[in-house]
């Protein structure tokens, strides 16, 4: 496998994730087990927002692009698509501190859903 094939799917494994953080817990309702692998990956992505860290990811696939001699594609699907939504433009510590609080925010919402509706 090439280096820059490596990169590109370790991208779609970091896009998967972030999905996962953000959206994951609406799985609840159908796999209440869910639950056990989402919940820990909301507070690692959530950790990762507010304490302006990196996503181990992020240097992989950094490497990995390195190693493949930098970026030999221009306009494919993940850089035009995809990098965007995983390192947007102009990305500030008060923007990713956003990200947090929506996503400690959101998930809170969904999973408070889901336990009134245990309850009734």
């Amino acid at each position: 496998m090439s280096n820059q094939l490596a990169a590109d799917l370790v991208v779609l494994l970091h896009f998967s994730f972030i999905v996962f953080v953000v959206f994951g817990g609406l799985f609840i309702f159908r796999w209440p087990w869910i639950a056990w692998l989402h919940l820990p990956a909301a507070a690692w992505g959530a950790f990762i927002e507010l304490s302006g860290g990196i996503c181990p990811l992020t240097p992989l696939e950094n490497r990995l692009r390195a190693a493949a001699d930098g970026d030999t594609y221009a306009g494919d699907f993940i850089d035009h698509y995809i990098m965007p939504v995983i390192y947007p433009s102009g990305l500030t510590h008060q923007i990713q501190i956003a990200f947090g609080i929506v996503v400690l925010m959101l998930n809170s919402i969904i999973y408070g859903l889901w336990l009134a509706r245990r309850r009734r």
